[in-house]
């Protein structure tokens, strides 16, 4: 029996992961590690459990099933976890974030993986992948190492010998939506609903094919003929340049879009298909900013840094992010602005890329939003970003991003003064 273990039980992890799992028809067992005693009951006592799916038109519910659930936090699941994985083909990590890996003790997501994995290399069992999902550029390492120091020394190299792990770049939109009419519950009884776009190219790292020496690792041939059950995720070399595309790109946008939909009092991103000149002026941002930087460090490494290519991946996102059928909120996308505002992530690390490539930067205007959404007055604008930046005093790049943010400010608010007149 080919089998899949996810851990954690969110969106993602439901919606995708355990979803293709299901969908590809290659795994005959499918596995859930998951805390919440209410959702493992519901799952359990159902056997299965539902996801909403955003089409570009309508909204199907796909029942997952059969499924097993289990809780790390109870000893006889805890065990059925370690079998689970000592039997597995395929694993996903779906967690809050990277911190979470070691979180508990004998009962972590690493200790859980240690055991089985080191039960998988005595037993001979199947070659894995292990795919980290936790929105990190180095996730799949830190979880290696986090399992790896929770395995004895001993069998450590037997272990890697029959497991990968792979990073992940998840351009998915998903969420568990407070409106929930017309959606199907995940399980019944239980009140929620997940729903998740139908986007499913996902792309994670190569996996490597064949025996010899990778990483101080002597890998088994079986390698060679290795075949992944979930077939729909596109494997590349280097994931870096679609990290940065996934960032610098698909993030900054997504940031702006929600930005300027709370400066305009709206709630759902979908909301700004009233404001055909808005959603304009954030795919030029997109393209030309966020292209400009791209295209400068990567032309010519894959179709999507071309400007036909990046253009036309700009022309899928803004549609997607406007979809009504995800039904995405401007709450959930422009969550801890403060996070968003730093130097090196998605909106700062924009107009910086975007300066280096000659291009005055529109994500100004990002910025401006985000700490409008903070509350933060004008005058203090300059020492906010500072902390945000981590910085004493500012550098000449930062003055000059600073600048340019509160030339932003100043237009924002004559922009809200004149009734957001359209751009």
């Amino acid at each position: 029996m080919s089998t899949f273990v996810g851990f954690g039980f969110g969106p993602i992890q439901a919606g995708l992961f355990l979803a293709e799992a299901y969908l590809s028809g290659n795994f005959q067992r499918l596995v859930a590690a998951e805390i919440a005693p209410d959702v493992v009951d519901a799952v359990r006592v159902a056997g299965a459990f539902t996801v909403n799916i955003g089409y570009a038109d309508h909204i199907a519910a796909l029942t997952v099933a059969p499924v097993e659930i289990y809780s790390p936090l109870v000893a006889a699941d805890r065990a059925a976890l370690v079998d689970a994985v000592a039997a597995a083909k395929e694993i996903a990590t779906a967690l809050p974030n990277v911190d979470f890996y070691a979180r508990g003790g004998a009962e972590s997501v690493a200790a859980i993986l240690a055991d089985g994995l080191a039960r998988k290399a005595a037993t001979g069992g199947p070659l894995a992948v292990v795919y980290a999902a936790e929105n990190h550029t180095h996730a799949a390492r830190l979880l290696e190492a986090a399992v790896l120091a929770q395995t004895p020394p001993a069998v450590r190299d037997a272990v890697r010998q029959h497991v990968q792990f792979l990073d992940t770049i998840i351009g998915k939109m998903s969420g568990a939506p407070e409106e929930t009419a017309g959606l199907a519950e995940l399980a019944p009884g239980l009140g929620r609903a997940y729903l998740v776009e139908a986007f499913n190219r996902i792309l994670i790292d190569q996996v490597v094919r064949g025996d010899g020496e990778t990483s101080g690792v002597v890998r088994s041939p079986d390698w060679r003929t290795y075949r992944r059950g979930i077939e729909v995720f596109v494997e590349k070399g280097d994931l870096a340049p679609f990290a940065e595309a996934k960032l610098y790109g698909h993030n900054a946008g997504h940031a702006l879009a929600a930005y300027l939909a709370h400066v305009l009092g709206y709630t759902r991103i979908d909301q700004l298909q009233q404001r055909p000149d808005l959603l304009g002026f954030i795919a030029q941002a997109m393209v030309e900013e966020s292209g400009a930087g791209l295209l400068a460090r990567y032309a010519g490494s894959d179709p999507l840094f071309t400007p036909a290519g990046f253009a036309a991946y700009v022309t899928d996102l803004v549609a997607r992010m406007v979809n009504p059928f995800v039904r995405d909120t401007v709450a959930r996308v422009g969550r801890d602005p403060q996070r968003k505002l730093g130097w090196d992530d998605r909106l700062v690390g924009a107009m910086r890329r975007a300066r280096d490539a000659g291009v005055t930067p529109r994500y100004a205007w990002g910025v401006a939003a985000a700490l409008d959404w903070l509350a933060i007055p004008p005058p203090a604008t300059t020492a906010k970003m500072c902390e945000f930046w981590g910085m004493t005093e500012l550098d000449a790049e930062a003055g000059a991003l600073c600048a340019l943010i509160l030339e932003a400010r100043a237009e924002i608010e004559q922009w809200r003064n004149e009734g957001c007149p359209t751009l």
